[in-house]
């Protein structure tokens, strides 16, 4: 990853697999990777931002009834040196947003909190709560980046599969659709992880201004080469260990989404021109 010398590096979440009510265990888990030195050489040389999932955040396929949640956001936010004047040491949830570049080339970022909040799987309840969900409204509106990349844990795009998905909650889906609609939010790409692959997922419909992209990069430790599964959506899939890599290409007007094996070397491209992303 320091070899493709990239200007930042995201985590996307299952960072660590806690799954423990006992904040003791978490922050030795935690522990683990921060003592792991090929991680302080990614540390030493590239800028981190994280966002989690459901085993750092404490418990398999968990929401709102993890009842150490806010001690475990606590524990998050220490291990990766959240700085103190942070909104997300007094919010509930580890939602937040960071921009990138000047003038015409920018990128926001957007890390959203898809477990603090999130009812129980199958109920089609709520998934960022409504403090976030106003908060992604501001984030929107107030957006002029070039292209508007958000991060959640799990995939948004792909919805046919049995495994966790924004598409065990299909209003909640849809609201997300209806409001990078209503806002006219421009150049929106979500990045995923949660799947131990990598796939490029691609939503067209009548209805929306652009298609949706979904990059799913999983996992840097494990990966699932067997799996066979149905997603209607799908443009790029690799079933080996992997790490995602997104460039900006500012004179052809494009952003590329690259899997990349351990090697380095290139498992799948797509590249998208920012004509096909609203503008």
């Amino acid at each position: 990853i320091v070899d493709a010398n990239p200007d930042l590096w995201v985590w996307l979440g299952d960072n660590i697999y806690g799954d423990t009510e006992d904040m003791e265990v978490l922050r030795r888990k935690y522990q683990q990777l921060g003592d792991n030195q090929n991680y302080q050489y990614l540390k030493e040389n590239v800028p981190i931002v994280a966002t989690w999932d459901d085993h750092d955040f404490g418990v398999n396929d968990g929401g709102k009834h993890y009842p150490k949640r806010k001690e475990s956001q606590q524990v998050f936010l220490e291990f990766f040196e959240e700085p103190a004047n942070s909104p997300r040491w007094n919010q509930e949830g580890i939602y937040t947003s960071y921009d990138y570049g000047v003038g015409e080339k920018t990128v926001k970022l957007i890390l959203l909190d898809a477990r603090y909040h999130r009812d129980d799987r199958e109920t089609d309840g709520d998934v960022l709560g409504e403090e976030q969900w106003k908060w992604l409204e501001l984030e929107f509106r107030s957006s002029t980046a070039k292209v508007v990349l958000i991060g959640t844990g799990y995939q948004f795009v792909s919805d046919k599969h049995p495994f966790e998905s924004w598409g065990h909650f299909p209003s909640e889906r849809e609201r997300m659709l209806q409001l990078i609609k209503d806002t006219g939010v421009k150049g929106v790409i979500f990045i995923s992880g949660d799947r131990h692959f990598a796939e490029i997922s691609k939503l067209e419909r009548d209805d929306l201004q652009y298609a949706i992209h979904d990059f799913t990069s999983s996992g840097l430790t494990h990966a699932n080469n067997i799996m066979i599964e149905k997603n209607p959506h799908r443009l790029k899939r690799f079933l080996r260990r992997n790490f995602g890599v997104i460039e900006f290409d500012w004179n052809s007007k494009s952003v590329s989404l690259q899997a990349k094996k351990l090697s380095g070397k290139l498992a799948f491209e797509v590249r998208i021109p920012f004509a096909q992303l609203g503008w």
